[in-house]
């Protein structure tokens, strides 16, 4: 086995960088990310390992050494959160597959760190006030009534019915006019039923009465401005106009009205089985995350009905 080079880990860092500007064309952000990533790790592994830093001792490192570093990483000034540290973790698998393919130096250290597992955010809901001024009718202002009454009822869709973006742009002429229920195919072709409230069938009946277009009957109901398919986008954007007018947070996207559908029936005392059937989630603890958006309203709750609060 020919021996390795002792390259100072300096030159073998200025490679790596010249590598993601040149050949693979990263931005300057993205590279000095990276920079600053590993001349951390370097600094570190010198004094840790008390020697100066060259290929052959990278090749050399020992999963502690690793896990020194990231230990040092979650403890020390300033202590990184989970999805920084896997980020760092990300950057250094990255720079040691580099010196693998470059110097055909390997180091099987590395394969067995495993990174923290960083929380999923939280579903950012609406508050009851925000998700109603979103379907106003009277705020959804459109240079034709009938793009007026279709942003509105895929919007009343979202909020009332607690429909993906996806799933409500997916309505067809057939299964017109809503009834009590409707049975919506969701992710992984899994069909549910969705209760309809009254609000929600007038909301899209009036769009479907307005709407210029003659749509075929197994086509999606809900049409762009030209006659084509709506685009998730279109309602997307008018949602950042709302934004705009009401004053509300980045976080009152379209997806935000489904989960303001969600949270009043975790904390009006519905089951999180059968809000995991009308949400369509494969996963319980995909629902079990509203407990978490909710857990004040959740308390409330607690606190008014249990006979020892």
């Amino acid at each position: 086995m020919a021996a390795i080079p002792k390259i100072p880990a300096h030159d073998v860092l200025e490679t790596f960088l010249s590598h993601l500007s040149g050949e693979r064309r990263l931005s300057e952000k993205t590279v000095e990310a990276y920079q600053r990533d590993i001349s951390a790790f370097l600094g570190f592994t010198a004094q840790h390992q008390e020697c100066a830093i060259t290929l052959p001792v990278l090749a050399g490192l020992k999963p502690t050494d690793f896990r020194a570093y990231l230990a040092h990483r979650r403890r020390g000034d300033t202590p990184l959160s989970a999805s920084s540290i896997a980020r760092q973790l990300s950057a250094l698998r990255t720079f040691f597959r580099y010196i693998e393919r470059r110097w055909d130096v390997r180091n099987d250290g590395l394969a067995l760190i495993k990174g923290p597992r960083a929380k999923r955010p939280l579903p950012k809901a609406l508050s009851v006030s925000g998700a109603a001024a979103m379907v106003d009718g009277d705020i959804l202002q459109a240079s034709e009534p009938w793009i007026e009454a279709r942003n509105t009822a895929v919007m009343t869709l979202l909020y009332g019915a607690g429909l993906r973006i996806s799933e409500a742009l997916s309505l067809t002429p057939a299964q017109l006019p809503l009834k009590d229920a409707l049975v919506i195919t969701g992710k992984g072709g899994k069909s549910r039923l969705v209760p309809i409230l009254p609000v929600v069938a007038q909301a899209v009946a009036r769009y479907a009465k307005l709407c210029p277009f003659v749509v075929a009957p197994d086509a999606p109901v809900f049409r762009g401005a030209r006659g084509g398919p709506l685009s998730a986008r279109i309602i997307q954007l008018e949602m950042q106009k709302l934004r705009s007018a009401l004053g509300l947070p980045e976080s009152a996207t379209p997806h935000a009205l489904r989960h303001r559908f969600a949270t009043p029936l975790l904390a009006g005392g519905g089951d999180l089985r059968t809000l995991q059937q009308l949400l369509g989630h494969a996963s319980l603890s995909t629902t079990q995350r509203y407990t978490d958006v909710d857990a004040s309203a959740l308390m409330k709750v607690h606190r008014a009905a249990h006979p020892r609060a």
